[in-house]
């Protein structure tokens, strides 16, 4: 059975997700959502989705969809993320999770209370690279990991009207772009990590 998925937010990042279903087994690109239905429309013709919705309640609620993608701005993410789940709906939700860490508990804990799967869309978890480092860390084939460096460029330009640069849409490298970086080591890729003020 194919699980039919949702888009919350049609914007880049979306378009860019929306590209590759097609190489995803047992997963159908079902519909969209955004707080345009012009948009919503727009985006569902180009990307071939059957289902456009001029509103995330609307999108959360179909009963064309079984997950959510949340692909909207940061500050959006816990509001739809959490109709979602109310909506018995699955969710990924795009980096950064949520604007802030109450809300990232808060999530967590209602899709645990309604025994639901929700997860931050971080890709990088399961690049082939990070994937055979967890597994030469866990063999202990690289030694006891001391620490971590990790590096990320971006070469976008300047608009502080774009959600990567406004700090009001959640943006900032921290948020926007800087969450790879930490995930290396939060993720289990190096989940044996050793605490340096320890071992002094």
């Amino acid at each position: 059975m194919s699980v039919r998925w949702g888009i919350a937010g049609p914007g880049r990042i979306a378009g860019s997700v929306a590209r590759d279903f097609p190489h995803v087994p047992d997963a159908e690109l079902a519909a969209v959502g955004s707080r345009s239905a012009s948009r919503a429309q727009a985006f569902a013709a180009d990307h071939g989705v059957p289902h456009a919705y001029g509103s995330y309640r609307d999108l959360v609620t179909s009963p064309e969809v079984d997950a959510i993608y949340v692909a909207t701005p940061h500050p959006q993410h816990l509001g739809i993320a959490l109709a979602a789940l109310d909506a018995g709906k699955a969710v990924l939700v795009e980096k950064t999770f949520t604007a802030t860490l109450a809300g990232a508990r808060e999530l967590v804990q209602r899709a645990r209370e309604r025994q639901l799967f929700c997860m931050e869309a971080m890709w990088t978890r399961f690049q082939p690279a990070i994937v055979a480092a967890r597994e030469l860390i866990a063999d202990g084939a690289i030694g006891e990991v001391r620490g971590v460096q990790a590096d990320l460029g971006v070469d976008r330009p300047f608009d502080p009207a774009d959600r990567l640069f406004d700090p009001a849409l959640g943006g900032g490298d921290g948020r926007a772009r800087g969450r790879t970086r930490p995930s290396l080591s939060a993720d289990g890729c190096v989940s044996r990590l050793v605490d340096l003020s320890r071992s002094r």
